[in-house]
């Protein structure tokens, strides 16, 4: 009797395993996606704000041919020649002095909107030593923007940084009149109080998240952005009494 209640057990974990989850979506799902290599044109361009204690004819922002030593082996032939974003920048005094790097879009700011559950971001910083703040802003899906510390640019030349996002932000919203994913505000590098602001470089390549794409996708998930705006109207319902009376009629 116990061999064959074995044989059975064994049979039904075989045949649980073999069905596959059509409607259960991958919890360990990550992928890699690349929001700028700045090798070549995206649909924004960055562009650089600073505080109001600016010197005259900054900061000054464009695209330069470099490459951090360590992304070299994976170029491919046929790639587009390596650029890198740059960032030249002077202030008049000394104190909490700052610089934000944003996406534009259509001579408007635009944030760049994540896929999935992002876990964290990676990206490549150049630094001239000098003990200036990086901080990465992303606005959650209920619209507050949050400012997540990257470190210090107190270091000469090529610098992987990786920024994690917090479990308690939330990602994805299910109200369809505001954000519907978490987006990428953009940069901000504050200096120290005390660090020299009379010149000042920065620069930026291979930005990018690491995000399980698959955390919200459902059975169904492509009735989510349904559109509605040529489907039928009906008509208000009057009051509950009315009903009522319209019903009681419709019994006799």
């Amino acid at each position: 009797m116990k061999k064959v209640l074995k044989v059975f057990v064994n049979l039904a974990l075989l045949f649980a395993l073999s069905i596959p989850a059509f409607s259960q979506p991958s919890s360990k799902s990550v992928e890699t996606f690349v929001i700028d290599n700045y090798d070549t044109e995206q649909e924004w361009k960055w562009v650089v704000n600073a505080s109001r204690f600016i010197a005259e004819g900054y900061p000054k922002f464009g695209y330069f041919d470099g490459i951090p030593n360590s992304l070299k082996p994976f170029r491919r032939e046929g790639d587009p020649d390596p650029k890198v974003f740059g960032i030249q920048a002077a202030f008049n005094r000394k104190g909490d002095n700052w610089i934000e790097i944003i996406p534009t879009k259509d001579g408007k700011n635009f944030e760049i909107p994540f896929i999935g559950n992002v876990d964290h971001l990676d990206f490549w910083v150049w630094g001239a030593n000098y003990l200036y703040y990086l901080d990465v802003m992303v606005r959650d899906a209920n619209g507050r923007v949050h400012v997540l510390p990257a470190g210090n640019l107190a270091f000469n030349g090529w610098k992987n940084f990786v920024v994690s996002i917090p479990g308690w932000i939330p990602q994805h919203s299910k109200l369809r009149s505001g954000p519907k994913n978490m987006t990428l505000v953009g940069f901000r590098i504050r200096s120290d109080a005390a660090e020299y602001v009379d010149d000042f470089t920065v620069y930026f390549d291979q930005l990018k998240y690491m995000s399980n794409s698959l955390s919200y996708v459902f059975d169904g998930y492509e009735l989510k952005d349904t559109d509605f705006s040529g489907a039928e109207t009906g008509s208000a319902v009057p009051n509950s009494s009315t009903n009522k009376t319209s019903a009681s009629s419709e019994a006799k």
